[in-house]
Protein backbone atom coordinates (compact mmCIF):
# COMPACT_ATOMS: atom_id res chain seq x y z
CA UNK A 1 0.00 0.00 0.00
CA UNK A 2 0.94 3.54 -1.07
CA UNK A 3 1.11 6.34 1.97
CA UNK A 4 -1.65 8.90 0.84
CA UNK A 5 0.38 11.93 2.22
CA UNK A 6 -2.27 14.52 1.52
CA UNK A 7 -5.34 12.70 3.01
CA UNK A 8 -3.27 11.85 5.86
CA UNK A 9 -2.72 15.18 6.93
CA UNK A 10 -5.94 16.12 6.16
CA UNK A 11 -7.65 13.56 8.44
CA UNK A 12 -5.22 14.58 11.05
CA UNK A 13 -5.37 17.91 10.98
CA UNK A 14 -9.38 17.83 11.50
CA UNK A 15 -9.01 14.69 13.96
CA UNK A 16 -7.09 17.37 15.94
CA UNK A 17 -9.20 20.28 15.44
CA UNK A 18 -11.60 18.61 16.63
CA UNK A 19 -10.73 17.82 20.12
CA UNK A 20 -10.75 19.74 22.87
CA UNK A 21 -8.12 19.41 25.90
CA UNK A 22 -10.29 18.24 28.65
CA UNK A 23 -11.39 15.39 25.77
CA UNK A 24 -8.19 13.86 26.13
CA UNK A 25 -7.30 14.81 30.08
CA UNK A 26 -5.17 17.65 29.47
CA UNK A 27 -5.50 20.85 31.01
CA UNK A 28 -6.92 23.87 29.09
CA UNK A 29 -4.87 26.42 30.30
CA UNK A 30 -5.43 30.33 30.08
CA UNK A 31 -4.59 32.21 27.11
CA UNK A 32 -5.98 29.59 25.10
CA UNK A 33 -6.79 30.51 21.13
CA UNK A 34 -6.50 27.56 19.31
CA UNK A 35 -9.49 25.78 18.78
CA UNK A 36 -8.65 21.98 18.95
CA UNK A 37 -5.64 20.65 20.21
CA UNK A 38 -2.30 21.92 19.40
CA UNK A 39 -0.07 19.91 17.66
CA UNK A 40 2.48 19.93 20.41
CA UNK A 41 -0.02 18.26 22.47
CA UNK A 42 -0.91 15.96 20.14
CA UNK A 43 2.91 14.56 19.98
CA UNK A 44 2.97 14.76 23.95
CA UNK A 45 -0.14 12.38 23.77
CA UNK A 46 1.28 10.34 20.97
CA UNK A 47 4.64 9.85 23.14
CA UNK A 48 6.45 11.66 20.22
CA UNK A 49 8.34 14.40 19.28
CA UNK A 50 6.44 17.53 18.18
CA UNK A 51 8.63 18.52 15.20
CA UNK A 52 8.02 14.53 13.61
CA UNK A 53 4.38 14.58 14.00
CA UNK A 54 4.51 18.12 12.53
CA UNK A 55 6.41 16.96 9.61
CA UNK A 56 3.49 14.38 8.44
CA UNK A 57 0.60 17.18 8.75
CA UNK A 58 2.64 19.12 6.51
CA UNK A 59 2.96 16.04 4.48
CA UNK A 60 6.38 15.87 5.09
CA UNK A 61 9.04 13.30 6.20
CA UNK A 62 9.18 9.36 5.88
CA UNK A 63 6.12 7.27 5.80
CA UNK A 64 5.04 6.63 9.59
CA UNK A 65 5.73 3.10 10.81
CA UNK A 66 2.78 1.29 12.22
CA UNK A 67 3.98 1.65 15.30
CA UNK A 68 3.76 5.43 15.13
CA UNK A 69 0.66 5.46 13.36
CA UNK A 70 -0.84 3.17 16.01
CA UNK A 71 0.45 5.66 18.89
CA UNK A 72 -1.37 8.69 16.60
CA UNK A 73 -4.74 6.25 16.48
CA UNK A 74 -4.31 5.83 20.66
CA UNK A 75 -3.31 9.53 21.24
CA UNK A 76 -6.09 11.17 19.15
CA UNK A 77 -8.73 8.90 21.06
CA UNK A 78 -9.91 7.25 17.21
CA UNK A 79 -12.64 4.77 17.33
CA UNK A 80 -11.37 1.33 15.76
CA UNK A 81 -13.21 2.49 12.34
CA UNK A 82 -10.97 6.03 12.35
CA UNK A 83 -8.03 3.53 12.92
CA UNK A 84 -8.36 1.57 10.39
CA UNK A 85 -8.56 4.39 8.07
CA UNK A 86 -6.04 5.76 9.54
CA UNK A 87 -3.63 3.09 8.66
CA UNK A 88 -4.80 2.84 5.31
CA UNK A 89 -3.79 6.24 4.51
CA UNK A 90 -0.25 5.71 5.76
CA UNK A 91 -0.26 3.03 3.30
CA UNK A 92 -0.14 0.05 6.25
CA UNK A 93 -2.70 -2.45 6.64
CA UNK A 94 -4.71 -1.60 9.40
CA UNK A 95 -3.96 -4.38 12.38
CA UNK A 96 -6.85 -7.41 13.30
CA UNK A 97 -9.65 -6.22 15.38
CA UNK A 98 -10.44 -8.35 18.37
CA UNK A 99 -9.23 -9.68 21.80
CA UNK A 100 -5.53 -9.50 20.96
CA UNK A 101 -6.21 -5.62 19.48
CA UNK A 102 -4.35 -3.08 21.69
CA UNK A 103 -6.61 0.03 20.49
CA UNK A 104 -7.98 1.47 23.75
CA UNK A 105 -11.32 2.17 22.65
CA UNK A 106 -12.21 6.26 22.97
CA UNK A 107 -15.10 5.52 25.81
CA UNK A 108 -12.79 3.70 27.68
CA UNK A 109 -10.00 6.68 27.33
CA UNK A 110 -11.98 9.49 28.42
CA UNK A 111 -13.22 7.90 31.30
CA UNK A 112 -9.78 6.80 32.59
CA UNK A 113 -8.53 10.60 31.24
CA UNK A 114 -11.09 12.13 34.40
CA UNK A 115 -9.38 9.72 36.69
CA UNK A 116 -6.28 11.22 37.90
CA UNK A 117 -6.90 11.14 41.66
CA UNK A 118 -7.70 7.59 41.50
CA UNK A 119 -5.63 4.29 40.79
CA UNK A 120 -7.05 2.86 37.30
CA UNK A 121 -5.72 0.75 34.55
CA UNK A 122 -6.96 -0.79 31.22
CA UNK A 123 -5.91 -4.18 30.79
CA UNK A 124 -6.38 -6.95 27.93
CA UNK A 125 -8.24 -10.55 29.05
CA UNK A 126 -4.79 -11.68 29.16
CA UNK A 127 -3.71 -8.89 32.06
CA UNK A 128 -1.65 -6.48 30.42
CA UNK A 129 -1.98 -3.21 30.91
CA UNK A 130 -2.34 -0.90 28.23
CA UNK A 131 -2.82 2.42 29.75
CA UNK A 132 -2.66 3.87 33.95
CA UNK A 133 -3.33 6.47 35.53
CA UNK A 134 -1.09 8.70 37.64
CA UNK A 135 -2.14 6.98 40.62
CA UNK A 136 -2.15 3.64 39.30
CA UNK A 137 1.48 3.99 38.43
CA UNK A 138 2.48 5.02 41.66
CA UNK A 139 0.49 1.78 43.45
CA UNK A 140 1.85 -0.87 41.11
CA UNK A 141 4.78 0.35 39.00
CA UNK A 142 4.94 1.59 35.18
CA UNK A 143 3.59 -1.11 33.00
CA UNK A 144 5.20 0.47 29.87
CA UNK A 145 8.42 -0.70 30.75
CA UNK A 146 6.99 -4.41 30.26
CA UNK A 147 7.89 -6.42 27.24
CA UNK A 148 6.83 -9.87 26.02
CA UNK A 149 5.04 -12.61 27.98
CA UNK A 150 6.00 -10.56 31.20
CA UNK A 151 3.61 -7.95 29.89
CA UNK A 152 0.61 -10.34 31.49
CA UNK A 153 0.15 -10.12 35.04
CA UNK A 154 -0.94 -13.95 35.23
CA UNK A 155 2.45 -15.15 33.14
CA UNK A 156 4.92 -12.96 35.54
CA UNK A 157 3.47 -14.33 38.41
CA UNK A 158 4.02 -17.91 37.78
CA UNK A 159 7.67 -16.36 36.11
CA UNK A 160 8.62 -14.20 37.90
CA UNK A 161 7.53 -14.58 41.88
CA UNK A 162 8.77 -11.32 42.97
CA UNK A 163 6.35 -9.46 41.02
CA UNK A 164 4.23 -11.13 43.68
CA UNK A 165 5.51 -8.55 46.37
CA UNK A 166 3.26 -5.96 45.57
CA UNK A 167 -0.02 -8.05 46.79
CA UNK A 168 -0.59 -9.43 50.56
CA UNK A 169 0.75 -12.89 51.26
CA UNK A 170 -2.36 -14.31 52.41
CA UNK A 171 -3.65 -13.25 48.90
CA UNK A 172 -0.88 -15.71 46.49
CA UNK A 173 -2.92 -18.71 47.01
CA UNK A 174 -6.40 -17.52 45.91
CA UNK A 175 -4.10 -15.33 42.86
CA UNK A 176 -2.58 -18.54 42.15
CA UNK A 177 -5.25 -19.97 41.49
CA UNK A 178 -7.38 -17.75 39.91
CA UNK A 179 -4.52 -16.92 37.00
CA UNK A 180 -4.16 -20.63 36.42
CA UNK A 181 -8.08 -20.73 36.09
CA UNK A 182 -8.43 -18.00 34.35
CA UNK A 183 -5.53 -19.01 31.20
CA UNK A 184 -7.06 -22.31 31.29
CA UNK A 185 -10.91 -20.70 30.41
CA UNK A 186 -8.82 -18.53 27.67
CA UNK A 187 -7.27 -21.15 26.29
CA UNK A 188 -10.22 -22.98 25.40
CA UNK A 189 -12.14 -19.49 24.55
CA UNK A 190 -9.43 -19.12 21.91
CA UNK A 191 -7.76 -22.06 20.73
CA UNK A 192 -4.66 -24.03 20.85
CA UNK A 193 -2.94 -21.50 18.16
CA UNK A 194 -3.92 -18.11 20.62
CA UNK A 195 -1.11 -16.41 22.34
CA UNK A 196 -3.19 -17.71 25.79
CA UNK A 197 -2.60 -21.40 24.66
CA UNK A 198 1.29 -19.82 23.91
CA UNK A 199 1.85 -18.45 27.26
CA UNK A 200 0.32 -22.02 28.71
CA UNK A 201 2.94 -23.44 26.98
CA UNK A 202 5.65 -21.57 27.96
CA UNK A 203 4.52 -21.60 31.61
CA UNK A 204 4.01 -25.53 31.93
CA UNK A 205 7.70 -26.02 30.84
CA UNK A 206 9.14 -23.28 33.55
CA UNK A 207 6.94 -23.56 36.51
CA UNK A 208 6.29 -26.56 39.06
CA UNK A 209 3.76 -24.72 40.55
CA UNK A 210 1.75 -23.97 37.03
CA UNK A 211 1.94 -27.05 36.13
CA UNK A 212 0.30 -28.44 39.51
CA UNK A 213 -2.54 -26.14 39.27
CA UNK A 214 -2.83 -26.70 35.71
CA UNK A 215 -3.17 -30.27 36.22
CA UNK A 216 -6.40 -29.29 38.47
CA UNK A 217 -8.72 -28.46 35.50
CA UNK A 218 -10.31 -25.87 37.28
CA UNK A 219 -12.07 -23.31 36.17
CA UNK A 220 -14.70 -20.85 37.37
CA UNK A 221 -12.81 -18.48 39.86
CA UNK A 222 -13.36 -14.65 39.76
CA UNK A 223 -11.23 -12.16 41.20
CA UNK A 224 -12.26 -10.75 44.76
CA UNK A 225 -13.94 -7.11 44.93
CA UNK A 226 -11.71 -5.98 47.71
CA UNK A 227 -7.88 -6.06 46.83
CA UNK A 228 -4.96 -5.84 49.35
CA UNK A 229 -1.56 -4.30 47.90
CA UNK A 230 1.24 -3.96 49.22
CA UNK A 231 3.30 -0.29 48.84
CA UNK A 232 6.99 -0.42 49.70
CA UNK A 233 6.28 3.63 51.42
CA UNK A 234 2.96 3.40 52.36
CA UNK A 235 2.45 0.08 53.16
CA UNK A 236 -0.82 -2.17 52.73
CA UNK A 237 -3.66 -0.52 50.87
CA UNK A 238 -6.93 -1.87 50.66
CA UNK A 239 -9.08 -1.64 47.54
CA UNK A 240 -12.05 -2.00 46.58
CA UNK A 241 -11.95 -3.09 41.91
CA UNK A 242 -14.90 -1.70 40.05
CA UNK A 243 -14.84 -3.05 36.59
CA UNK A 244 -15.94 -1.65 33.20
CA UNK A 245 -15.69 -4.11 29.94
CA UNK A 246 -15.56 -2.90 26.12
CA UNK A 247 -16.64 -6.39 24.76
CA UNK A 248 -15.35 -5.47 21.15
CA UNK A 249 -11.80 -5.37 22.18
CA UNK A 250 -12.48 -7.42 25.63
CA UNK A 251 -10.88 -4.97 27.31
CA UNK A 252 -11.23 -4.12 31.27
CA UNK A 253 -10.95 -0.83 32.88
CA UNK A 254 -10.24 -1.74 36.50
CA UNK A 255 -11.11 1.35 39.10
CA UNK A 256 -9.44 1.15 42.53
CA UNK A 257 -10.96 2.45 45.19
CA UNK A 258 -10.75 3.00 48.90
CA UNK A 259 -13.63 3.31 51.75
CA UNK A 260 -13.94 7.04 52.64
CA UNK A 261 -12.35 7.65 55.99
CA UNK A 262 -10.68 4.68 55.87
CA UNK A 263 -7.16 4.09 56.86
CA UNK A 264 -6.36 2.98 53.23
CA UNK A 265 -8.50 6.31 51.72
CA UNK A 266 -5.43 8.28 53.65
CA UNK A 267 -2.86 6.11 52.39
CA UNK A 268 -4.06 6.68 48.70
CA UNK A 269 -4.27 10.40 49.47
CA UNK A 270 -0.42 10.17 50.78
CA UNK A 271 0.28 8.51 47.37
CA UNK A 272 -1.29 10.74 45.38
CA UNK A 273 1.38 13.14 46.76
CA UNK A 274 4.36 10.88 46.05
CA UNK A 275 3.12 9.77 42.58
CA UNK A 276 4.88 11.49 39.64
CA UNK A 277 3.08 14.25 38.03
CA UNK A 278 1.66 14.40 34.20
CA UNK A 279 -0.34 11.44 32.34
Amino acid sequence: MVVDRSGLAAFLRRRRESLQPEDVGLPRGVRRRTGGLRREEVAVLCHMSADYYSRIEQERGPQPSEGMVAAIAQGLHLSLDERDHLFRLAGHAPPVRGASGEHVSPGLLRVLDRLDDTPAEVITELGETLRQTRLGVALTGDASHRTGPSRSLGYRWFADPASRAVYAEDDHQHLSRLFASGLRELVALRGPGSRAAALADDLLARSAEFRALWDAHEVGLRPRDTKRFVHPEVGVVELVCQTLLDPDQSHRLLVYTAEPGSESAAKLQLLSVLAPAGR
